[in-house]
């Protein structure tokens, strides 16, 4: 059995240390190339038949921050993202409100209090030819 000066010793734990630390250096940049960033969210969802929305109904969407209405045959969408900095609004007695900076608007999208001063955005509604009808987000 052969003895280990210190001087040997210390320098072989110096050297085991730095190599630790190189590898966990090494492994956290590989970690960080590596990441995998969340899918972007649909710029199209599928709100199923146009009969499920009565004429005159106004709909409150589940799977998108919009209303649906139904002006007679005819779909329409409000977006409900406040113009202001993007919170998503809640449903009032006579519109909307921002939860966020209490911006209102009416059932139209119509701003009634700011801070927000653009209107809200109208989203295109599509009815397709097996009659379900497409939210397009974009």
């Amino acid at each position: 059995m052969t003895d280990i000066s210190r001087r040997d010793f210390l320098k072989l734990t110096r050297d085991g240390l730095l190599t630790l630390a190189g590898l966990l250096g090494l492994g956290g940049v590989i970690r960080f190339f590596s990441y995998q960033t969340d899918p972007p969210p649909p710029t199209e969802i599928n709100l199923g038949p146009s009969s499920n929305y009565l004429p005159g109904s106004r709909t409150l969407l589940a799977n998108a921050p919009a209303v649906l209405i139904n002006t007679d045959g005819s779909f329409t969408a409000i977006s409900l993202v406040c113009t202001h900095l993007g919170c998503t609004l809640e449903s009032k007695n006579e519109g909307f409100e921002c939860p966020c900076h209490g911006s209102r608007f009416d059932t139209q999208g119509k701003v009634k209090r700011g801070p927000a001063s653009q209107p809200l955005r109208k989203l295109q509604v599509e009815e397709l030819l097996d009659g379900n009808l497409l939210l397009h987000i974009s």
